[in-house]
């Protein structure tokens, strides 16, 4: 019996573009595993390389909030997006991102177990939503930046109120440069952040298992190409190269020239006023980003429930 069902090869193709038979093929030979079919597909050339929040269906709200030079992120997710356009769940977003920006450390049971505003404890506030709201909602993850001086600079794309969205962006700078022109960096450097989803802030930050990933993919294409050892090294060593260049955020082109490296981007700036300018760190959360949602058949059902 195959590992793998109609359903996976669906969402195979959906994850890479690959053709029905390439998906099926690559699920039979990694006996189903999707992430393991993706990177084969990928060494034959027959994936594009995909963010993982193209595949997340999660619903809620990322909460973005700002006082002096620290700043915060949160996310809370819900069951469905029309809860997340409710008044009491916004309330409840806004308020706990206030409570999370008073935290020490990045602790979501930290968090929940915080005093809140209207009384009680963060947490006793979800429960409640929960019994009102009629829907499961999860405070899921909170992230902190900071800087001795300068700024913190927040950016919210694709916003259902002030402050949250879809997509919440934190861009930290160091800097004696004036308060308008950080902001005025940092909002730009977020947008692109918005739209480029950059994986670590430089190269020597990017996550190492990912590297040993995509150096395994980079190696199985070379060795396709029949080179010889020496090339192929060469080849596999400008591929992870590449692939740094284009996923740290540092060394990223920037979306609104396309042709100027974020680090240029910000020393120019830097120059400009007269004073050093630093990227020291930067959040980007997606909502529902590495969460898959259930797919189910309403046909189905609704007819097991008329069967049963």
């Amino acid at each position: 019996m195959a590992a793998f069902t109609a359903a996976d090869v669906k969402k195979l193709r959906e994850m890479t573009g690959a053709g029905m038979m390439d998906a099926k093929k690559a699920l039979e030979e990694t006996n189903g595993d999707l992430e393991g079919a993706v990177d084969a597909l990928r060494a034959k050339g027959l994936a594009a390389v995909q963010k993982k929040s193209s595949r997340t269906a999660a619903e809620g709200l990322v909460g973005v909030a700002v006082t002096g030079t620290r700043g915060v992120a949160v996310e809370v997710n819900s069951e469905t997006d029309f809860v997340a356009k409710n008044e009491q769940f916004q309330d409840f977003v806004r308020k706990t991102t206030q409570v999370a920006l008073g935290q020490s450390v990045d602790d979501v049971e930290a968090l929940k177990a915080a005093a809140y505003p209207d009384g009680g404890t963060v947490a006793d506030k979800l429960t409640n939503n929960v019994a009102t709201i009629g829907e499961n909602q999860q405070v899921r993850r909170m992230k902190t930046v900071a800087v001795t001086k300068g700024a913190v600079v927040p950016y919210i794309h694709i916003a259902a109120a002030p402050n949250m969205g879809k997509i919440g962006v934190l861009v930290a700078l160091e800097s004696e440069a004036s308060a308008e022109v950080l902001t005025d960096l940092g909002k730009k450097i977020a947008m692109h952040i918005a739209a480029a989803f950059p994986m670590a802030l430089s190269a020597e930050t990017l996550d190492a298992d990912v590297i040993v990933r995509e150096r395994k993919i980079a190696a199985e294409k070379a060795a396709e190409s029949g080179k010889p050892a020496e090339v192929q090294a060469k080849m596999v060593d400008g591929a992870i190269a590449k692939y740094a260049k284009e996923n740290a955020l540092l060394s990223q082109v920037f979306v609104m020239d396309n042709k100027t490296a974020i680090s240029d981007v910000v020393a120019q700036a830097g120059k400009a006023a007269g004073t050093s300018i630093v990227l020291t760190d930067y959040v980007r959360f997606q909502l529902g980003e590495g969460i898959e949602k259930e797919v189910t058949d309403f046909a189905a059902e609704v007819a097991a429930a008329v069967a049963g």
